[in-house]
């Protein structure tokens, strides 16, 4: 088989990984100096620095002045595990799945918590389930981003703004890139290693009115672990929306949380987040559409994420395979890619159809994607030509 001609164009950052994500650009371990390492968090100062990344996310986020916003344990899931476990249960509950994590917190809700009220409106990768088959007396626990099917939703006009419910987002992929609507949402969760590629292990959680009175109203049937509780004595544990955590944070993490909250403040906030992410997307999509071999995996342009951009093959060379040839076909394309050190990490969710998963969030520059692009199909020619003495 003959060599293909490589591109001269290389990625300067070939990190595209969907979590842990890219640093920020000119990110050095000098910026995480000032970090109050071998202090205890609910010391003065370490505790201002918990502070300000909540005052810092609040500001950039634009979250309306009434909602609390706390640093909680165990990432975007602990945050949504805290959420479903103190909330759920007073009525019933719609959980929309279009992708692994939103068919994970719907067996949470149907398997553990037993809910038996419970609706799960559901599609497969690639599509969104019918929004307007919510319910809005239920409530709606949803993920704004699939960030293994890159499939978002369009906006929040399907949610009710006169729900009896409350909604519930999971928006870890999302915070940070897109516009999220907070008139229409009670809950909304994420972590700070997607969007501003922050280090892992620490989750925030975002609570409406709305949601602080349920909390103070309704006490579930079953018992919360200790770092699930957000209520002492029936009221709002205020202290974690002060930067007082349910349990030991790393420091150094916080440092680097706030490292990477100051550069988004720094170039403009959300909208010169969003449009980081929007023109990464724009420069696949024009790719895409000159493509004879990939497409994007969502299936209408106005659910395709602009944080992970997944792609689906859909040469002949690969959909005449079976089903594991395909996917180790998708593998040896990812693979490719990472032994010529030009993209880590791009290969498809273990549960999404084979393919390929790139990462654009804000830290991500456009350039490394646009320089990514023509290494796509080199590797694509190249496993195609791979494959061609057995066809």
């Amino acid at each position: 088989m003959a060599d293909i001609a490589k591109p001269d164009l290389r990625p300067n950052n070939p990190n595209f990984s969907s979590g842990p994500c890219a640093k920020r650009p000119g990110f050095t371990l000098d910026a995480l100096a000032g970090a109050f390492l071998g202090r205890s968090h609910r010391a003065a100062e370490p505790k201002a620095r918990l502070a300000e990344i909540i005052t810092l996310s609040r500001s950039i986020l634009g979250m309306p002045a009434d909602w609390r916003l706390g640093i909680v344990p165990a990432s975007d899931t602990g945050a949504v595990e805290m959420a479903l476990w103190s909330l759920l249960g007073a009525r019933g509950v719609d959980i929309l799945t279009f992708e692994s994590f939103g068919e994970g917190w719907a067996t949470d809700i149907v398997k553990h918590l037993k809910l038996k009220d419970a609706r799960v409106l559901s599609a497969p990768y690639g599509k969104l389930p019918d929004l307007s088959a919510v319910n809005p007396a239920n409530d709606i626990v949803f993920t704004w981003n699939g960030t293994t099917s890159g499939v978002r939703v369009p906006n929040a006009d399907w949610i009710p703004a006169n729900r009896e419910g409350l909604a519930i987002c999971d928006a870890t992929s999302a915070a940070f890139a897109m516009d999220l609507a907070w008139d229409k949402l009670d809950v909304v969760t994420w972590s700070w290693q997607k969007v501003l590629g922050g280090e892992a292990a620490h989750g925030m959680l975002a609570l409406s009115p709305r949601a602080v009175e349920r909390l103070e109203t309704y006490t579930p049937a079953w018992p919360l672990p200790k770092i699930f509780r957000l209520t002492s004595k029936g009221k709002i544990a205020e202290g974690v929306f002060k930067g007082e955590t349910i349990n030991t944070p790393s420091m150094l993490c916080a440092e680097d949380a706030l490292d990477g909250l100051r550069w988004a403040q720094n170039i403009g906030g959300l909208k010169a987040l969003m449009g980081r992410s929007e023109a990464s997307l724009k420069a696949v999509a024009d790719w895409v559409a000159q493509s004879d071999w990939a497409d994007f995996l969502a299936e209408e342009p106005a659910t395709r994420s602009c944080t992970s951009i997944c792609l689906k093959i859909v040469a002949p060379w690969f959909t005449a395979l079976p089903a594991e040839g395909q996917a180790k076909a998708a593998k040896q394309l990812a693979s490719l890619l990472e032994k010529q050190g030009v993209a880590f990490d791009i290969g498809a969710y273990r549960d999404a159809p084979p393919g390929l998963r790139i990462w654009a969030g804000a830290t991500v520059e456009t350039s490394d994607v646009v320089a990514l692009l023509p290494w796509l199909d080199w590797a694509a020619a190249t496993v195609a030509a791979s494959l061609a003495p057995a066809q």
